[in-house]
């Protein structure tokens, strides 16, 4: 078994249990009160580089990363520092994250708020947008044609922007013929936890472009930003050197608004 599919397994089962405890029509009526979607593409659209800042603790290639008691405080220094969107973590065993840091973070700040996590169904869906989530990551290397259809369509009815992951060629294909306009291109190979940062710009010639680009993984500083928008990128996604970054505002800051 890879670590996507222990990954997933874990996912699955959790999933089940939050299920036992709300049900579907409890979470349908939990979205009267969850705010209005934040569309992110506009500001993705924009000249420069924009960033998705991460919060997140741990991770299975590097273990724990940060202690993260706040959140919210977190989030509100991305959001000083010009973030676009914020990603929050909310895969639990792997990870350290939960919903309630999704929250936590809605409270906190106006800006777009990423569902990170292994989404399999369309309760997660629900889970996001009554949480108050305006994107959600849909994995190709996680989902079948069928089922990644169905989720990007359910996301798309509730408001949801999808941020599509691909990982190699296979992969890049579906999200584009999916009709994706948010593609993520991770360097991180899941099922071996080895970076490639040649990924991308492998991948990129073979998106239109009209769709938007992210880049994921092995991003440490406006160096490397700088070599993705030249490479093709719109958006950076950065987890691991914000939430060790001893000053999270500044560094998302040194990291938008890059050029080629």
């Amino acid at each position: 078994m890879s670590v996507l599919d222990d990954i997933v397994a874990g996912v699955r089962e959790d999933l089940a249990a939050r299920q036992s405890e709300v049900s579907v029509a409890d979470l349908r009526a939990q979205l009267a009160d969850a705010p209005a979607p934040r569309d992110p593409m506009p500001h993705f659209r924009r000249p420069g580089s924009s960033v998705i800042a991460e919060v997140k603790r741990r991770s299975p290639s590097k273990g724990d990363l940060a202690d993260i008691p706040d959140p919210a405080a977190l989030a509100t220094e991305y959001a000083a520092g010009g973030a676009a969107a914020i990603s929050v973590l909310t895969e639990q065993r792997r990870f350290g994250g939960s919903l309630n840091d999704l929250r936590a973070v809605r409270a906190a700040v106006d800006t777009p708020i990423l569902r990170k996590d292994f989404i399999v169904g369309d309760y997660q869906l629900l889970e996001a947008r009554a949480a108050g989530a305006d994107l959600v990551l849909l994995m190709a290397s996680v989902l079948g044609d069928d089922d990644l259809r169905r989720l990007f369509d359910v996301a798309t009815e509730l408001g949801l922007t999808s941020l599509v992951e691909v990982h190699d060629e296979a992969e890049t294909e579906r999200a584009v013929a999916l009709g994706a306009e948010l593609i993520g291109v991770n360097a991180r190979n899941l099922k071996t936890l080895a970076v490639d940062n040649d990924t991308f710009g492998r991948l990129a010639p073979l998106v239109p472009s009209d769709r938007v680009l992210v880049a994921e993984s092995g991003i440490s500083g406006p160096t490397d930003v700088k070599r993705f928008v030249a490479e093709g990128a719109r958006v950076v996604l950065v987890g691991e050197a914000l939430v060790k970054d001893g000053a999270p505002r500044e560094a998302v800051a040194a990291m938008t608004g890059v050029e080629a």
